[in-house]
């Protein structure tokens, strides 16, 4: 009987202990960032848990984790990072990932004589050059069409199907992935949204006028992206007006952030 209670315990004490840690891992929702742009296709591989993603065209990732695990971020352009899961980053509901960009380093560098005259005019005219061929000037058909996004094509594959009943709308309703899916194209269209009233202005302006730190300007522009009045105001396309607000927005950023 004693022996019964024993194991009993033993079998209880191992389910309380992979309860707790089922809850400490969670879904970590991200973004990785570069001054380049180009952060498509970047690996995201949790190298404690053996698992892996890879972001979409705008940086966006999604990963199980749980504490004290290590993130590698894995780009052919960019350097090798990582970032240890600390109980801020368990905490935390989105994680900004900034990606510095790999050199090469050229070994040699040939130098060609044009005779060069200085005047560009006299020299441009002198200069055999290719003409440039694209979809357009072959005149193809779909030129000038805008190729989907990969978050377009996905939804597109999750929402289609043939047969009689077509299975595959029905299968990735059910599983929530067509939700999944949708929220994700909303979040994008929403990015490049802020993409976009981030060109209005120089970082310089950030920095100076905002007192927002240059490594923080993508943060803070995501800060103003989640608020719904933001996304109001950018549609009415009048800069002052985008401005000013992110200008008292700023003010709750720096003081959220101790920046003060």
């Amino acid at each position: 009987m004693k022996g019964n209670s024993t194991v009993l315990i033993c079998f209880l004490l191992c389910a309380i202990s992979m309860e707790a840690q089922s809850l400490l891992s969670k879904r970590l929702e991200g973004r990785v960032y570069s001054k380049e742009g180009d952060v498509a296709a970047t690996h995201v591989l949790n190298i404690t848990a053996q698992k892996a993603t890879i972001t979409d065209v705008n940086g966006f990732f999604s990963i199980s984790v749980k504490l004290n695990d290590t993130l590698v971020f894995s780009a052919i352009q960019f350097k090798r990072k990582e970032v240890v899961v600390s109980p801020k980053v368990l905490e935390s509901k989105f994680l900004l990932v900034p990606l510095e960009e790999a050199l090469t380093e050229l070994d040699e560098v040939v130098v060609r004589l044009y005779n060069l005259s200085g005047d560009m005019g006299s020299d441009l005219n002198n200069l055999e050059t290719e003409s440039v061929v694209t979809a357009s000037t072959l005149g193809l058909p779909n030129a000038y069409v805008k190729p989907p996004t990969q978050a377009e094509r996905q939804f597109f594959e999750a929402t289609t199907g043939g047969g009689i009943v077509p299975l595959n709308p029905i299968l990735n309703a059910i599983s929530g992935r067509t939700k999944m899916l949708k929220n994700r194209l909303k979040r994008n269209t929403k990015y490049e949204r802020t993409q976009r009233v981030r060109a209005f202005y120089p970082d310089s302006l950030f920095v100076k006028d905002l007192k927002i730190p240059q490594e923080s300007i993508p943060d803070f522009m995501y800060f103003c992206e989640v608020d719904s009045t933001f996304q109001a105001i950018v549609d009415t396309h009048d800069q002052l007006k985008i401005w000013e607000y992110m200008r008292k927005k700023s003010q709750y950023y720096r003081k959220n952030n101790k920046l003060e």
